[in-house]
């Protein structure tokens, strides 16, 4: 599956992803500092599901009504981050395609889903 990492993603998500065989795009290497509605229109213009940890691009798909091709918004505390990466790798290869044109957020233990699927799920 194809990926974009917002610079607020934890790079141990990007590398998990990459060794799982991913085509993961990280924003900070290819467009550090590139404001939010580019990264989003960038996403959709590659067909890429954004993974972020910024509110800001929940604002940017509901409140402003942004298409999205996809978005992962992770919302983990520090105690939890060292299951992060493993969480979201566990997430792509349950949920797959059907990620793509969602609103995932994900917490330690659970899942909620808006969009293309619908509801929560633990994980």
């Amino acid at each position: 599956m194809q990926f974009l990492a917002d610079e607020s993603c934890d790079f141990a998500v990007v590398r998990a992803l990459r060794a799982n065989g991913h085509d993961v795009i990280s924003v900070s290497e290819v467009a550090p500092r590139a404001d939010d509605s580019e990264v989003i229109a960038f996403a959709v213009r590659e067909k890429r599901i954004l993974l972020t940890e910024d509110k800001d691009f929940g604002q940017l798909v509901f409140a402003h009504g942004k298409e999205a091709s996809g978005v992962i918004f992770i919302r983990y505390h520090i105690a939890a981050q060292t299951r992060l990466a493993e969480d979201i790798v566990q997430l792509v290869a349950e949920y797959g395609e059907k990620l793509k044109w969602c609103f995932a957020t994900i917490r330690p233990g659970y899942i909620r889903f808006r969009g293309q699927i619908e509801g929560m799920s633990k994980l």
